[in-house]
């Protein structure tokens, strides 16, 4: 098993691409059981550098119904990983442990992890400043905790957090 590290790329266009094809595979496997998908995270943001890993976000209406989900994910290569630290969302991953291409993230359409997330990728997509800033510090980050993506994810914390309220009183 190899470790996951912090391995920060710059902005590639063809992360749009990826998106797009992956929002086409999963809305064939799972058709009207899901109410939206949206692309999340730092490879949804023009400009910004990124781990390689492209953030989907599926919502559903009802979170106890995503055990369905496992069996036609799996025909398209996502793997369901246990997270039980994840309350309001249920996790899914492509490519090897470590190493993976795409995470999936299924959650309540407009629940808390919907809407926050949304906040938060629509306000950097925005605000090119404070995409900068976010830049910077994981930049910072990836050097300080390379062989520590748990440290690295906690760390960034408190800046989305931030973000996250900037964008409530905007929106």
């Amino acid at each position: 098993m190899t470790k996951p590290i912090v391995k920060l790329t710059e902005y590639n266009p063809d992360w749009e691409t990826q998106f797009e094809n992956e929002n086409n595979r999963i809305v064939d496997v799972l058709g009207n059981k899901i109410v939206g998908i949206e692309h999340i995270g730092s490879t949804s943001i023009r400009g910004l550098a990124a781990k390689p890993i492209i953030d989907i976000m599926v919502g559903v209406r009802d979170l106890d119904e995503v055990s369905d989900f496992v069996r036609p994910l799996s025909d398209i290569e996502y793997e369901y990983v246990p997270k039980p630290e994840f309350k309001d969302r249920i996790f899914f991953r492509k490519g090897l442990w470590g190493q993976g291409t795409c995470h999936l993230h299924v959650c309540e359409f407009n629940g808390m992890e919907w809407v926050e997330k949304l906040l938060f990728r629509n306000y950097l997509r925005l605000h090119p400043q404070a995409a900068e800033e976010y830049a910077s510090l994981k930049k910072e980050l990836a050097s300080t905790y390379q062989y520590d993506r748990p440290t690295y994810t906690k760390k960034k914390e408190p800046f989305i957090k931030a973000i996250i309220d900037n964008a409530r009183k905007e929106f």
